[in-house]
């Protein structure tokens, strides 16, 4: 047995490279990564992906090691190279993520010292990391200090635990389910009806609030659905506010929604996994007003605090409601009790979890807030700019931005102005240089311009104005292949030769109308 011992010792010392080893596989990573960090604006936002990383499967999990030089190869070709690179300052689709280098190198201290951060006796410092981390978050929400939080993988996990704690506090069980109510708007994130269904709740009456033409909850509306509700026997117990919709950026009116909630006893839960961090702006406290009123609330550092994906947070105004929703104790755990702070496990449904407070932290500490606010005002600026320079170049826009979404699109004389879009992302993204995303808006295919990159500059704006006025012109005049457009083509042929090309589109007569009216998308 020793000697069986002493072999598989000795080969599984590979686990442990040393110092000269280490160095030398750093050496080529920090050259991989520094190579790609020095061309970022040269690299598309956006690269084909059909038939792209085959390569990877074939390179099977076996018993031979193929080297640092070759795994960086296969890194490069199959992972980095296609499709999004989220990186890019010209990832303008979606809610863009961020990746600032110095949460790289948190969790690369934290992943190197593989410190536990899940209950306190563990790890002590990390614990009180994360926690000082909840507070702050929950000042600059302006929650009291009774509230509580956790470092999540994202606002999935956020509002499922939100919505958890909602579901206890409100004491929601098989006896009354089918005759409580939840109140929300078409608007709010998909994820947000996940967890609805993963908190098992999907038996509950679901009440979509009517919107304004902004498409914000009409409080009104949400008033006389509770009334109505209450005169016919049911449950009224949770209302859920968004600030800073996905599709258009809006922000529901969020004190009216919590005074409304607070009268009639519900609990409020608001999801600002996008919109939350603006609140470091001036312009961005005024507009997010009564967010303070949450009973829980979602925000994302890995979207307003520019991170890499894998932080969200969520907080809860009562330590005591989260904490009783999380909590348990397990016989192997006895020797974490009578700890001083509360441990993340005990308020999560995580035990075993990464060591994320370090990769929010170090970027903090390292330059302050200072820079953050600018990044996160300049966003603002940026898509009020977009909205204004788009209107002239002969597409409709929706309202004026109250973050940093704007929605439009390009509606031609003649044809159907849905296929025209398409075909108008499509070649958008073709050219790879910006990459944008779309919505349907009451049937309606529009466009989304999302500004929330730390690497998105005028600069790239400039570029994607560029883009959308060459690409709609090319449609006319028929450089691109026409798919499906009605009007122009044939489904499957090309153009028409015979139709004049208009290859302005700023020249159209969409710009007189769009310069003096704004397109509401209804």
């Amino acid at each position: 047995m020793v000697k069986r011992l002493k072999e598989l010792e000795k080969a599984s010392r590979l686990l442990e490279p040393n110092s000269g080893e280490r160095k030398e596989v750093r050496k080529k990573v920090i050259t991989y990564s520094e190579k790609f960090l020095n061309d970022i604006e040269k690299i598309k936002a956006y690269n084909v992906t059909i038939g792209k990383g085959i390569d990877l499967l074939a390179s099977s999990i076996d018993e031979k090691p193929i080297g640092i030089e070759k795994a960086l190869q296969l890194i490069e070709k199959n992972v980095d190279f296609p499709g999004l690179n989220p990186a890019s300052g010209g990832h303008l689709a979606y809610i863009p993520g961020g990746g600032i280098y110095y949460s790289a190198l948190g969790d690369y201290l934290a992943d190197i010292f593989n410190r536990y951060a899940g209950v306190f006796y563990a790890s002590p410092g990390a614990v009180r990391m994360e926690n000082m981390l909840i507070k702050w978050m929950a000042g600059i929400v302006g929650f009291p200090k009774t509230a509580a939080g956790n470092l999540t993988s994202g606002g999935s996990l956020a509002n499922l635990m939100g919505i958890v704690t909602a579901r206890d506090a409100k004491n929601i069980s098989s006896a009354n389910i089918t005759k409580s109510v939840i109140y929300l708007t078409k608007q709010v994130h998909h994820s947000v009806d996940k967890a609805i269904r993963i908190a098992g709740l999907k038996e509950c009456v679901i009440r979509h609030v009517p919107m304004n033409a902004r498409y914000k909850m009409e409080v009104n509306e949400l008033q006389n659905l509770m009334e109505a509700d209450k005169k016919n026997k049911l449950n009224p117990f949770l209302v859920i506010a968004s600030a800073g919709t996905t599709d258009v950026g809006a922000i529901d009116p969020l004190e009216d929604i919590g005074n409304l909630a607070k009268k009639n006893n519900l609990w409020y839960h608001i999801d600002a996994a996008y919109g939350g961090f603006f609140l470091l702006t001036d312009d961005g406290k005024r507009k997010l007003k009564g967010i303070e009123l949450a009973d829980s609330l979602v925000i994302d550092p890995h979207k307003g605090l520019f991170l890499p994906y894998g932080l969200g947070v969520i907080l809860v105004r009562d330590a005591k409601k989260l904490r009783e929703s999380h909590y348990y104790q397990a016989q192997y755990l006895q020797d974490a009790l009578g700890a001083e702070e509360d441990s993340p496990a005990d308020l999560s449904p995580e035990l075993t979890k990464h060591f994320r407070g370090l990769r929010l932290w170090l970027p903090l500490k390292l330059m302050g807030l200072k820079p953050f606010r600018a990044c996160l005002e300049e966003k603002l600026l940026l898509a009020k700019y977009f909205h204004a320079e788009i209107q002239k170049l002969g597409f409709e826009a929706g309202e004026e931005p109250e973050l940093s979404v704007v929605t439009y699109r390009y509606v031609p004389e003649n044809g159907d102005a849905n296929m025209f879009n398409k075909k108008l992302l499509e070649a958008v993204v073709a050219d790879g240089r910006i990459f944008i995303s779309s919505t349907m808006i009451d049937g309606k295919f529009t466009l989304r311009f999302a500004c929330l990159s730390f690497r998105t500059h005028l600069k790239q704006v400039d570029i994607l104005l560029k883009i959308l006025k060459e690409k709609v012109g090319s449609i006319f005049s028929c450089d691109l292949p026409c798919i499906a457009y009605s009007t122009y083509s044939r489904k499957g042929k090309e153009c028409n030769p015979k139709r004049k090309p208009q290859t302005d589109p700023a020249k159209s007569s969409n710009s007189k109308k769009a310069a003096h009216s704004v397109y509401h998308l209804r």
